[in-house]
């Protein structure tokens, strides 16, 4: 932050220029930019008016502009700025002055290079008992003009400072970091009404007045900033770290940063798990469509940025659990709604008494359909194919029911093929084999209706899925279930799906490779 050192005040001839304190839109205690300083710098050179001239006697006028002339054209201190006002410091290599200066036009001074000066007085005119000189980067110097009752009743650090030696007339601070924001936080103990002082300022600025007051000790300050920080709304993840990491900082120092964290962190540690339970829960017993598709969306997309971060492994098995407790009750109800709608008396009711458990039936299809993708993206879908590979009743139902009621279900297995052709979902062989077995043939009797009355459903992607996820059974097996399909396809054509890779693939594994192996080398 800067180190801070104590000097001696010498007297000089030099008048104090006190800088006005104006309201700004980033700060009501003014600082001046560098740009300020070049253009209050620039009237102030008399170097660029002097004009050759014969030589003349010199009057004392002529002498004090002589020695002033020099006394700004000298090399600058390296780590100390002097104000306009006075030295702070000796400067053992500032030449003495001469008694003349040669009637020659001197080399201009580059602004850039020159020293950057203001003189700041607070509380009444004329009442200043210190001074506190900062020196910051690019040159900049400021002279605060403060009082010691103040500085100790606000800021155990300058308490501590001056009780190490009374009668000091001057504080010095070496290397700020943040010149402006240091004189706008001693500005500051002079405010009764703190807070309203810090109002419409933006989080970056008080985060900076937050650093400044954290050094200083200035506690009431620190108080007004963590208030600020508690009421204002954050603008975007970024600010959010910064403040976060900001407040947490200060954890450990006993203030309260509670109110602040309370926006980012629960009071109870199951919080999460429950809320996210409650969530799900909201989704699964949606019925406006449009809202429920969106919110699916949504918490989907979320869920997989959370999957992304190492902090969510430990909390990856109760969210599981959770989400299969969800699946288990999808399934139950589909097995509920199929024999409801596969009774004998269920086909000669009027269609407005079926309609209900129609939309029942695909709304529960929909919704294992979503948690099916959450698993997925979780990488924990294996349990969920092996509960649909071996729900048999379920599939038995299915060929008892009209295509309008049951082809939602067929894209729950589509969805399950089309993840094992991916490998993102690695089931052992037998749950492949029994996935196979079960849900293919009730798919290929749904699959003209899914062409044409599914929006979702991506007839290649299905058909590349099924494939692959044949082709990776033993030859035998694919054998059988590829012949099957053959029958099927030769039957009805665009009604089935189109298997010819898997097919191409099994013939080139039956019928070419055993000879290739077979043959010698040429």
């Amino acid at each position: 932050m800067g180190d801070i050192r104590i000097t001696r005040v010498e007297q000089s001839q030099t008048k104090i220029k006190n800088v006005p304190i104006a309201v700004t839109p980033e700060g009501f205690w003014c600082c001046p930019t560098p740009v300020g300083f070049q253009k209050s710098l620039k009237p102030q050179n008399p170097l660029n008016k002097l004009k050759p001239s014969p030589p003349a006697p010199k009057t004392s006028s002529q002498k004090k502009e002589v020695s002033v002339s020099e006394r700004k054209a000298g090399p600058a201190p390296s780590r100390l700025v002097v104000s306009d006002a006075q030295q702070c410091n000796d400067d053992p290599e500032r030449p003495p002055p001469s008694p003349s200066v040669p009637a020659q036009r001197a080399p201009r001074p580059k602004l850039e290079s020159m020293p950057k000066k203001v003189a700041i007085e607070f509380g009444e005119p004329g009442t200043c008992d210190i001074k506190l000189l900062l020196l910051g980067k690019q040159g900049f110097c400021v002279k605060l003009s403060v009082h010691k009752d103040v500085l100790k009743e606000k800021s155990s650090f300058f308490a501590d400072k001056l009780s190490e030696q009374s009668g000091l007339s001057c504080l010095q601070v070496d290397d700020c970091e943040d010149v402006e924001i240091y004189v706008e936080t001693v500005g500051l103990m002079y405010c009764k009404e703190m807070k309203q002082r810090l109002m419409k300022q933006s989080v970056s600025r008080i985060l900076r007045i937050l650093k400044v007051a954290e050094f200083l000790n200035f506690s009431s300050c620190i108080q007004s900033c963590l208030e600020y920080l508690e009421a204002v709304p954050w603008n975007g993840e970024e600010e959010e770290e910064k403040v976060i990491s900001t407040v947490l900082r200060l954890q450990g120092d006993g203030i309260g940063v509670n109110p602040v964290l309370k926006r980012v962190s629960p009071d109870t540690s199951n919080a999460p798990k429950d809320t996210l339970s409650h969530i799900v829960e909201l989704v699964l017993k949606s019925n406006e469509e449009r809202g429920r598709r969106e919110m699916k969306s949504i918490v989907l997309k979320l869920l997989r940025e959370n999957n992304s971060l190492p902090s969510s492994a430990g909390s990856v098995d109760i969210c599981n659990d959770m989400i299969y407790k969800s699946c288990r009750s999808c399934l139950d109800s589909l097995l509920c709604l199929f024999n409801q709608a596969a009774e004998p008396e269920f086909k000669d009711m009027p269609s407005d008494n079926k309609e209900p458990v129609v939309k029942h039936i695909a709304l529960e299809a929909d919704n294992l359909s979503w948690l099916l993708e959450i698993l997925i993206d979780k990488q924990a879908a294996e349990n969920l194919t092996v509960m649909w590979a071996n729900h048999q009743e379920l599939a038995a139902l299915h060929g008892k029911l009209p295509i309008a009621f049951r082809y939602h279900v067929s894209c729950i297995s589509g969805r399950l093929y089309v993840s094992i052709g991916r490998g993102e979902v690695l089931p052992s062989k037998n749950t492949r084999q029994l996935l196979l077995q079960t849900w293919l043939q009730p798919l290929i009797n749904d699959y003209n209706w899914l062409q044409h009355g599914c929006r979702t459903f991506d007839r290649k992607l299905v058909e590349e899925g099924i494939g692959r996820t044949i082709l990776t059974l033993p030859l035998e097996d694919q054998q059988s279930i590829l012949l099957s399909w053959v029958g099927s396809f030769l039957k009805t054509g665009d009604g089935c799906p189109n298997l010819q890779r898997a097919f191409e693939v099994w013939w080139r594994r039956t019928f070419i490779r055993p000879y290739v192996e077979a043959m010698p080398d040429a």
